[in-house]
């Protein structure tokens, strides 16, 4: 053998020996992905559970009930969720309304007690019933309340109740919002128009134009349309 064939011959070694090696790695690797255990995966119900709680550690609930075994269950329930709770007893005079949530005792006059106005509620309100007598469901439309609860309560009612009453009352909000938008859009129209019929009769323009001359006079102050013709309209009833 040439001695001058040795080192070529060495390198294709190491590179042979280096692609069996590779290959033996990829071999183990493949097999070790095969035996190895799968890691159960994780359950969304309890992730979703304990962001829930870390929301609603901050949720202020009134609980309006008897602490008999029942009521004191449900209070119990609510403290382990991580809840602040205060509890009212017997039902007053007037439903509180600085509280996120409500729970209150179904009574017959409930519906005087509830200081505020029918869809215009200031808290999320659970009506709870003890379950000892027929359901007055007059009484419960009356109340118009956000979710219902029936004694004896279980931890799946109770923070069932609960989630369904909040994101009512939520809705609620969100729904009067864009009421609220709406009706001041309406408004701003009909300012508009009164202001247009005003430039029309004052200046002597058509429609068009006098429209023009609001949007023109809100462009160079800045300021909404409705603003300029809220403006015209004070000034006009001003000099009769």
């Amino acid at each position: 053998m040439a001695t001058g064939d040795l080192p070529g011959k060495r390198h294709k070694l190491k590179v042979l020996l280096k692609t069996g090696l590779h290959k033996m790695t990829n071999v183990e690797v493949l097999k070790e992905r095969r035996t190895r255990p799968q890691q159960p995966a994780t359950r969304t119900g309890a992730t979703n559970s304990r962001s829930h709680d870390r929301v609603a550690a901050d949720l202020q609930i009134a609980l309006i009930v008897e602490l008999d075994a029942d009521g004191a269950f449900l209070m119990r329930e609510l403290q382990r969720l991580r809840y602040t709770v205060r509890h009212f007893w017997p039902v007053p005079a007037q439903i509180p309304e600085n509280f996120d949530v409500v729970y209150c005792t179904l009574v017959e006059d409930l519906p005087r007690r509830i200081p505020w106005l029918p869809g215009e509620p200031a808290t999320a309100l659970v009506l709870v019933d003890k379950g000892r007598d027929a359901l007055n469901l007059k009484l419960i439309h009356n109340c118009a309340a956000h979710g219902l609860i029936h004694f004896p309560a279980t931890a799946r009612s109770t923070i069932s109740s609960l989630t369904m009453a909040r994101e009512h009352f939520l809705y609620e909000q969100r729904l009067r919002g864009r009421i609220e938008k709406l009706d001041e859009s309406l408004r701003t129209v009909r300012t508009v128009e009164r202001a247009k019929s005003i430039v029309m009769q004052v200046k002597r323009v058509s429609e068009e134009e006098a429209f023009n001359h609001l949007r023109n006079q809100a462009m160079e102050r800045r300021v909404t349309i409705g603003a300029v013709a809220n403006a015209i309209i004070d000034s006009h009833e001003l000099l009769g």
